[in-house]
């Protein structure tokens, strides 16, 4: 196992609470990295050897501005790649962006504006034009991630775009599964998005929880170092991950005996389900209740 990504999610917190948001995003959320995590994080990707890129996500990043200075500043003088993921909602003229992103110019390599029309009214927001023309100015590479709504999946001439259909996991397995065609649950008998045999990247949580997909966890960072826990990795057998190998989500049904309706919108969904089923039986991987949206619901 190769990690050559680490993603932070530097909070739960959100401006917004997108349907098909992964990690159940909003105002209303808990959990926000702080400085010495984020270093203590930091230095053990650093020890692991292989990371290359640190990303800093959410929720929204950009709420806790001060640190996100401070974290992109300090993983960039350790010799990482960094990138930042946000909604834009501090870009609401050329100008402010441009004061929001002065403090990352030279430190950062990668931003990207999430913009479509589960985040606001337009397939690209005004705050993120904004974004894209101060990141111009100050020479940071950017785009846009869009979260395609209707049946086409290309992107649009002129438009920078990266991202795709929607997954039903997290908010979406609620909100927007129940209008999706479904499929029979048995077959999706295997997990297409993620390569949970040898991860390329993890995301990590302000509780340092180490995801393999959201609230699907190969450890805890601040229980054991992170080196140990990749290299102790063995994903035939991890309870969760080793039916997802064999037999996609179907057999996290048959394995377990999962109660299921006969139909589902996609792999993600019928995952989601199976895991949010089975979280009292294996709380320890199926974790945090963040990314199973308790109490938001």
């Amino acid at each position: 196992m190769k990690l050559t990504g680490l993603h932070f999610l530097l909070t739960y917190r959100c401006t917004s609470e997108c349907e098909h948001c992964f990690v159940w995003g909003s105002p209303a959320q808990t959990g926000i990295f702080t400085l010495s995590g984020i270093r203590q994080s930091l230095e053990q990707a650093r020890d692991l050897g292989t990371i290359e890129w640190i990303y800093f996500e959410g929720g929204e990043p950009f709420l806790f501005h001060p640190i996100l200075v401070q974290a992109v500043r300090h993983a960039a003088g350790l010799g990482f790649q960094v990138g930042a993921v946000t909604n834009a909602f501090w870009a609401t003229t050329e100008e402010d962006a441009r004061a929001w992103l002065e403090p990352f110019a030279g430190h950062l390599h990668s931003l990207s504006a999430s913009t479509d029309e589960l985040h606001s009214d337009e397939r690209v927001s005004s705050e993120a034009r904004n974004v894209l023309h101060a990141c111009e100015a100050l020479g940071i590479p950017a785009g846009l991630i869009v979260c395609e709504v209707a049946a086409e999946t290309a992107a649009r001439r002129g438009e920078p775009v990266e991202g795709g259909a929607v997954m039903y996991r997290g908010r979406a397995a609620v909100t927007l599964a129940p209008k999706a065609p479904a499929l029979p649950w048995d077959s999706f008998d295997e997990c297409p998005h993620e390569q949970l045999d040898d991860p390329g990247r993890v995301h990590l949580d302000p509780l340092g929880n180490l995801h393999l997909c959201q609230g699907l966890l190969m450890g805890n960072l601040f229980d054991r170092p992170l080196k140990d826990i990749v290299h102790n990795y063995r994903p035939k057998q991890h309870p969760i991950v080793g039916p997802l190998l064999q037999g996609g989500p179907a057999e996290l049904i048959r394995r377990y005996d999962v109660p299921h309706a006969p139909a589902y919108a996609d792999a993600c969904h019928l995952c989601y389900n199976a895991r949010l089923a089975l979280r009292n039986r294996f709380d320890g991987v199926l974790r945090p209740g963040q990314m199973y949206g308790e109490g938001l619901m």
